[in-house]
């Protein structure tokens, strides 16, 4: 590899892709490898065609899921796109086809989200729903021409060049780091070498072009230390230590689950102090006042399915969520976790850890994967060594290991739980050893066969189309009601991503963030008109009723005292308030979901003593609302400001800093 010029460019965004390769090679120029959770995945290939124009390839796998795209580019003498066909298959497998055109006064474009043209004059970036990272690249070249460091986009949006940090490789190329805001509310990052890309590093996603592979780790570290010093920084400016303070005149949800009105909370540092109806006169002068007239008072909520990382904690704290359930991660969460305990990062506390095993195989998780059972006890203890509370296992673990499995937790005082093994049901779980059951997919599963492969996307379309026809009025169905709570079987169903899968429809706003897309990014809205799952025609239909007939599971079981608890598996914060919303449509009294979110979770993660309720003496990890949510549910995401281990968070200031407007 020769010393030149490399750039790094952070952007604010995500990538999402798919495959038809029928574009005229002239030349392979680029090849780069794709790797996902450190396992190879996929490629990315691109190639020139002709005169500024290029061709693009890009695939990878996750579990029988990932996008495979082929993507056609021509470029005007500024390097803008004035024409680009998209055509493939995005992550759920469900084809795309996406088109534009410019000219020097018009465009007309074919996306997901509308048909039609407006002016356009050939000096704006044209920005693809799904595709390779082709854009990517070329938006790194645009802004490093530009003087101002913007660049707009078309139809509409702006992206801006915001820092630029020299950093040198261990072989002494010097590389620059350079963070672009605009795109989305999560950063990437680009490598480049002059104007070519030689990687993007996004979380578990890693594409890197071949020649430099052998510095994939290396990039990875100095994008990490960037990271984590752009986080600090926030916390630095966005937290507010509470030492003393009053919530005056504030209506609290109790531990009983009603609203008690017109209170002054006191708080001296991390502990309620007092609870005392509001009189009107303040006489503690030395006390921060905080006026909550009008508004309620809710305990920090738990979202008891989360995947956590280091830019996940501030959509978790900004949208009321201050404790979580971790349900796999690696084995460095602890990390993680101490920094958001010492707010080096913000986030929330991590009550619950959870170590994930997966068997081997062309479907398998990709982390900590075993090929046999004795890796498999062997993980367990490594788990429990590092003090983790959980084993979840995955769809990939043979049957016949799930008893041992769960034994060797159950010995070290450890809880399983996960999805249901392919070619196993529910029932069979449970009765050797499973202690709850991730997703509303697995318990309908239970219901159709154990010779289905649920390593595949079956386990989605499998309930999708067959959803509806489970009778909740069956025998077979209340025997597993019974057993559920016979074993004091905790459920967490996950609901909101299956409304997203199921009912959701492609270029029409999914029903899962309709209520917020308007707040998010451009990348953000733009994903979410994807569709879910590939449907059409009779589909379309059958798979609402099955989703209806999931609400319909969910409350019969709730009234039927089996324990539920809201968990997300997806978008802190926001899809949290959608999972409530979905308890209460499917006939969860408001409060009662409440409970859940708070009081019920404290005590299923073993926290409250200290957290899940308005008390005195108990933790100050409080969230208020602008409304009542009791009477109506949705206010849950009139979140004006969270606090969490003795510090205060404007949840509109952690929104501006993420590209997210505020609810007002």
């Amino acid at each position: 590899m020769k010393n030149s010029s490399i750039y790094v460019i952070l952007i604010f965004g995500i990538f999402f892709s798919c495959k038809d390769s029928n574009t005229s090679k002239t030349e392979i120029t680029t090849i780069y490898d794709v790797v996902f959770r450190e396992n190879p995945a996929g490629t990315y290939e691109k190639w020139s065609t002709g005169d500024n124009s290029y061709g693009y390839y890009y695939t990878y796998t996750d579990r029988g899921r990932g996008p495979e795209v082929t993507e056609e580019i021509t470029l005007n003498k500024d390097n803008f796109i004035v024409s680009e066909k998209v055509t493939g298959v995005n992550y759920l497998k469900d084809s795309i086809s996406e088109n534009f055109t410019g000219t020097s006064s018009t465009a007309s474009w074919k996306n997901p989200m509308s048909e039609d043209n407006g002016d356009f004059n050939g000096s704006q970036l044209y920005f693809r729903h799904d595709g390779s990272p082709a854009v990517y690249e070329i938006l790194a070249q645009l802004l490093l021409k530009s003087e101002d460091k913007k660049i707009s986009l078309y139809p509409e949006g702006e992206v801006e060049l915001v820092d630029n940090f020299l950093l040198t490789l261990s072989d002494s190329t010097p590389v620059n780091l350079l963070m672009v805001k605009g795109l989305d509310m999560n950063p990437i990052y680009l490598w480049m070498q002059d104007s070519d890309m030689i990687a993007s590093i996004s979380g578990n996603l890693h594409i890197i072009r071949q020649d430099f592979k052998e510095f994939r780790k290396e990039l990875k570290s100095l994008q990490d230390t960037y990271e984590d010093n752009y986080l600090i920084k926030i916390s630095k400016e966005l937290s507010h230590q509470i030492d003393k303070a009053i919530i005056k005149n504030v209506n609290i949800f109790s531990p009983d689950g009603t609203i008690v009105y017109n209170q002054d909370v006191f708080i001296d540092g991390k502990i309620i102090q007092s609870i005392k109806p509001s009189k009107g006169k303040i006489l503690n002068g030395t006390a921060q006042v905080i006026d909550g007239t009008g508004k309620t008072l809710l305990p920090g909520m738990f979202d008891m399915h989360t995947h956590n990382t280091k830019f996940r904690g501030l959509l978790h704290v900004a949208g009321g969520v201050t404790s979580v359930r971790d349900l796999a991660n690696n084995k460095q969460l602890n990390q993680l976790s101490e920094k958001f305990d010492t707010n080096e990062i913000i986030g929330p506390n991590i009550v619950t850890f959870c170590g994930i095993i997966d068997g081997s195989g062309p479907f398998a998780n990709q982390r900590n994967v075993v090929d046999n059972l004795e890796e498999g006890l062997a993980e367990i203890q490594s788990y429990k060594d590092l003090d983790y509370d959980q084993i979840k296992l995955y769809s990939s673990i043979r049957p016949e290991w799930v008893k041992p499995l769960a034994t060797k937790a159950h010995e070290l005082g450890m809880r399983v739980s996960g999805h249901i093994p392919a070619y196993m049901t529910a029932s069979q779980a449970i009765n050797q050893g499973y202690n709850e059951i991730q997703h509303m997919n697995m318990l309908f599963l239970n219901f159709m066969s154990d010779t289905i492969d649920t390593r595949t996307p079956l386990r989605f379309t499998m309930v999708a189309n067959h959803g509806v026809d489970i009778d909740l009025k069956s025998e077979e169905y209340l025997d597993f009601v019974t057993l559920l709570k016979s074993k004091d079987i905790l459920v967490d169903p996950t609901m909101a991503i299956f409304e997203n899968m199921f009912v959701s429809q492609k270029g029409e706003p999914s029903p899962t963030y309709s209520k917020i897309m308007n707040r998010l990014p451009l990348i953000e809205q733009r994903a979410f008109y994807s569709g879910g799952l590939p449907k059409a025609g009779e589909k379309v239909a059958l798979y609402k009723d099955s989703y209806t007939n999931m609400l319909n599971a969910l409350n019969d079981m709730y009234k039927r005292g089996v324990a539920i608890v809201p968990g997300t598996d997806g978008l802190p914060g926001f899809l949290y308030h959608r999972e409530l919303e979905l308890y209460e449509k499917a006939g969860i009294p408001a409060a009662e979901v409440l409970k859940m979110a708070t009081i019920n979770s404290a005590k299923i993660t073993g926290v409250s003593d200290s957290l899940g309720s308005i008390e005195v003496g108990k933790k100050a990890d409080l969230i208020l609302i602008d409304g009542n949510p009791v009477e109506n549910i949705s206010d849950i995401r009139r979140v004006e400001w969270t606090i969490k281990g003795g510090h205060l968070y404007f949840a509109e200031k952690l929104y501006n800093k993420m590209g997210i407007k505020h609810f007002k």
